[in-house]
C-alpha cells in the first residue's frame, strides 16, 4: 500500500536570526549576519520534508486570515504538501516564532495564535485516506492534545499507524503523554525531551538510552533525535539501534529534527529495517543544516539515498 501520511499540529513562519543574536537590553543595538522569514512550525516543516522525501503528505493546522498564513500556506503548497485541510480562522493571528540561531544552540520565541487551536474533529475529518498519523507540537495544541489518546485510538481502529513528536513543553509538566503511548506505533523526542518525559512518568533514567527504553516499555518505538551523534531507536523489548550524523558546514540548525522525523518516517513507511530507517534520519536531519530555516537544506530521496551509499 502506497503511504499516505497526514501531519497535524502547528502551521507558522519562523523569523531566523543569526548572528550575534543573545539580547542585550538598555536598548543596544546588535548587527546580525542574516535574517531569514521562512516556512517553520515542527508540523510544517515534516509534512515538507515528507513531501520532499516523495511521500503523499496533507497537512491539518489553522492559520489567520492574514499575510502570514497565506504565506505559510504558499511555502507549503511549493513544498508539494496538500493544505486542503489548513482551515484559516478571523478571528487569530497566524502563529510566528523568532529564532535565535547560534552554532551550537538557539532560543526560539514563539506566538501560538491560531496554531493553538486545531482539534480532534479537524484532525479526523482529514483523515479518511491516511495510511499513517504524525502528530507534532503537543503542547501548542492544548485542544487537539486533550483529545489526542482518542484520536490515536481511532485512526489505529482503522488500520493506520501513529506517531508523535512532542517537542518541548514550555510548562515542563509534560503532562497529558503518558496516555498517548499505548496508542503509539513510535514517539520521536530528542534526547532532553525523552529524559523529561520518563522523569514525568516516575522515572529516574541515568541518560537518553536509559530514558528511551523506559518509554518503549510502554508502547512504542521510540527514536531518539541526540544532536550531532545523529540519533537512536529503543524498541519494546529492548534492542537500541544507532545511526550517527554526517560532518559537515552547518549554517542554521533550525528543525533539524523535524527533517529527522520525516527521514526515519519515509523509511519506515517504506518497510525498511529500523537500523536503515534510524540512518535515513540521521542523514535527512543532518542535511537539513545545510540553509537556513527548517526547510531551505531539506534533502531529496536521492540526496539520502546518494549519502547512504557513499
Amino acid at each position: 500500500m502506497t503511504a499516505r501520511v497526514l501531519v497535524a499540529g502547528d502551521a507558522n513562519l519562523d523569523l531566523v536570526l543569526r548572528g550575534d543574536v543573545v539580547p542585550r537590553f538598555g536598548q543596544a543595538e546588535q548587527l546580525l549576519e542574516g535574517a531569514d522569514l521562512v516556512l517553520g512550525s515542527s508540523a510544517g516543516i515534516c509534512a515538507a520534508g515528507l513531501a520532499r522525501l516523495g511521500v503523499a503528505t496533507s497537512l491539518v493546522a489553522r492559520v489567520g486570515d492574514d499575510v502570514f498564513g497565506a504565506r505559510t500556506r504558499e511555502l507549503l503548497e511549493q513544498a508539494g504538501v496538500d493544505t486542503a485541510s489548513v482551515s484559516v480562522m478571523s478571528d487569530e493571528p497566524t502563529g510566528v516564532s523568532v529564532i535565535l540561531s547560534a552554532t551550537d544552540d538557539r532560543a526560539i520565541l514563539t506566538l501560538t495564535g491560531a496554531l493553538a487551536r486545531v482539534t480532534a474533529h479537524d484532525v479526523l475529518a482529514a483523515a479518511d485516506d491516511a495510511t499513517h498519523l504524525h502528530v507534532a507540537s503537543f503542547f501548542l495544541v492544548p485542544a487537539l492534545a486533550a483529545e489526542l489518546p482518542r484520536v490515536l485510538a481511532e485512526l489505529r481502529s482503522r488500520g493506520a499507524t501513529t506517531s508523535l513528536d512532542t517537542n518541548w513543553d514550555p510548562a515542563e509538566a509534560w503532562a497529558g503523554v503518558a496516555e498517548c503511548l499505548p496508542h503509539l506505533d513510535l514517539l520521536l523526542p530528542n534526547a532532553q525531551e525523552a529524559i523529561a518525559l520518563a522523569r514525568a512518568l516516575g522515572d529516574e533514567p541515568a541518560d537518553a538510552v536509559e530514558a528511551a527504553r523506559s518509554l518503549a516499555a510502554r508502547g512504542p518505538v521510540v527514536v531518539v533525535k541526540d544532536g550531532a551523534a545523529g540519533g537512536f531507536a529503543a524498541t519494546p523489548h529492548g534492542e537500541v539501534v544507532r545511526a550517527p550524523g554526517l560532518v559537515l558546514d552547518v549554517v542554521d540548525t533550525t528543525g533539524a529534527g523535524d527533517s529527522f522525523d520525516a527521514g526515519f518516517l519515509a523509511a519506515w513507511l517504506d518497510g525498511r529495517p529500523l537500523a536503515e530507517a534510524v540512518r535515513w534520519a540521521a542523514v535527512a536531519g543532518s542535511l537539513s543544516t545545510r540553509g537556513a530555516g527548517g526547510t531551505g537544506g531539506q534533502a531529496t530521496r536521492a540526496e539520502v539515498e546518494a549519502e547512504l551509499s557513499a
